[in-house]
């Protein structure tokens, strides 16, 4: 071989192993979108990024990072980001989601996925805030449409067209990964722009919005309207220790887990104090409130409004529900900001002041168009090949896990059991708290978290092979991690059981790995 042909040899070669973009990164800057501009389109090959707001994340491959806002109505401004990786990248597109109110980006999860070879896109949804705060909603309705569902659609388009212009090509395939109201945005996605995603994974959806805060509204009259109702943190866990002993057993093993909380029957009565209140007993108000809270809120007939929290892991409580005193819980706090900036244009309204019928009705007549994610009608995102799986925490303190049962049903109802079969699958998580954590095994992929045991991303593993190959994986296991020696070590695995399937042990084994387990019927 001559030495022309050898060189002409190896530039081949080195052509073919080399990324072939049709654009630079910073060229990305000139990009024309739709009622948008792009403000940064900058390579990043240092590994690590320091970011306002937020730790530096550390160990990412060289990408480019771009970074614009949206202006779709006059009195929006949507934030966005989409880092393309610009060696690694696996040819597909992930969508990140928010939380709260949101008003960030979730950059923790871009680094996730960056690392797995993923072009990741995401957006504030239209303000800057903390994720408790709506006052940025206040006479802003166009910003309430943003957050609702206009944001995640327009990141979605924006980061398809930013994907096609730095690679020369589309996308193979775009994934959608989120939970609480990044859940809502999921279901929102699926239902009302089918093409913008061929595989979700929906965690602990928001999605019944206007009715969950309404609801939210009927917790706190119960444990705030009467002051010996409310229930001291200090007995969360004398509550819990004897919802334990009522249920944890059911599934064949104590392991301070309730498999399925829903066959669980435990009545709160049996801890009516026998004297003056102390803190190993409820009094007959608080006992009141503990069962407004399990079978969740009703209205004047008793018909139900929405589902409550189910028992097994009480001291999640404090966080969400009960605060150090009342009214300082996260839960509280969203109900208030809500009625408050979204709903009836007063500061300082006050949800214990009206009733809940009242509530509901103001809550659905101004913002279940813009914020509800509840149609059960499916198909068009069926249609085209879109698969869902969906998943909530069984001891989730925030969003009621019945609430998504009760949609997946819904859907099972409109389009029949054997289609939905086809495209969606519901993991009902034991002992998992509001999208992570919990005494339950908790890690399974979600946000890009590895499970100890195959498939290495859990659900999202089994999403993408659904998309890909054309079947989910029959097994899917989740870990429980916990700290020790300055690491995280694997305490116990479990699998995870399409609903309506539960896991329960089969009497030999070790209880702390996942094959000791069986999905059966409930």
């Amino acid at each position: 071989m001559s030495r022309i042909a050898s060189w002409l040899a190896a530039a081949s070669v080195c052509l073919l192993a080399a990324p072939l973009f049709a654009a630079d990164c910073s060229s990305l800057k000139t990009l024309t979108l739709p009622n948008a501009t792009i403000s940064l389109a900058e390579t990043v090959t240092s590994g690590t990024i320091e970011l306002p707001d937020a730790p530096p994340l550390h160990g990412l491959p060289a990408f480019c990072r771009v970074a614009g806002e949206m202006r779709p109505a006059a009195d929006s401004r949507v934030r966005f980001e989409v880092w393309l990786p610009t060696d690694t990248w696996n040819g597909r597109i992930l969508g990140t989601g928010n939380g709260g109110f949101a008003g960030a980006i979730y950059y923790q999860q871009f680094a996730s996925y960056l690392k797995r070879g993923f072009a990741v896109s995401g957006t504030n949804a239209g303000h800057d805030a903390e994720s408790t705060d709506a006052s940025w909603a206040f006479n802003h309705p166009e910003k309430i449409t943003d957050f609702g569902w206009r944001a995640i659609h327009l990141t979605a388009r924006a980061a398809k067209q930013i994907t096609d212009a730095f690679y020369g090509k589309p996308a193979d395939k775009s994934y959608f990964d989120a939970c609480s109201d990044g859940g809502r945005e999921a279901l929102m996605e699926a239902q009302r722009f089918p093409g913008d995603y061929d595989g979700i994974l929906a965690g602990a959806p928001a999605n019944a919005w206007s009715t969950m805060v309404a609801a939210g509204a009927g917790a706190m009259q119960a444990l705030m309207d009467d002051p010996r109702a409310y229930i001291p943190d200090r007995k969360l866990a004398f509550l819990q220790k004897a919802s334990l002993a009522a249920c944890d057993a059911n599934d064949g093993v104590k392991d301070h887990v309730i498999g399925d909380p829903s066959a669980c029957h435990f009545d709160p009565q049996v801890l009516l104090c026998k004297g003056e209140d102390a803190s190993d007993c409820l009094t007959q108000p608080q006992i009141n409130a503990v069962k407004v809270l399990y079978a969740g809120a009703k209205d004047e007939h008793g018909a139900l409004i929405f589902p409550g929290f189910t028992p097994g892991n009480e001291t999640s409580w404090k966080v969400w529900l009960i605060g150090d005193d009342p009214g300082s819980a996260l839960g509280p706090r969203f109900v208030e900001n809500y009625f408050r900036y979204m709903v009836s244009g007063d500061p300082t309204f006050d949800v214990l002041k009206d009733n809940l019928e009242d509530l509901l009705r103001q809550s659905r007549d101004k913002e279940a168009a813009n914020l509800d994610a509840t149609n059960p009608d499916l198909s068009r995102f069926a249609a085209r090949g879109g698969k869902l799986i969906l998943y909530h925490g069984w001891n989730d303190p925030a969003i009621s896990p019945y609430n998504t049962v009760e949609y997946f049903e819904s859907v099972q109802k409109k389009m029949g059991a054997g289609k939905v079969d086809s495209f969606a699958r519901l993991y009902m998580i034991p002992g998992m708290e509001h999208c992570a954590q919990g005494p339950g095994a908790s890690a399974f992929g979600q946000f890009g978290m590895e499970s100890a045991a195959g498939p290495k991303y859990g659900l999202f593993d089994s999403l993408q092979n659904w998309v890909e190959k054309g079947s989910p994986d029959a097994t899917v296991i989740a870990t429980k991690y916990k700290a020790a020696n300055g690491a995280m070590e694997t305490e116990f695995t479990r699998p995870l059981c399409a609903w309506p399937k539960v896991a329960r042990y089969n009497g030999s084994g070790d209880p702390n790995e996942a094959p000791s387990f069986t999905c059966s019927e409930p």
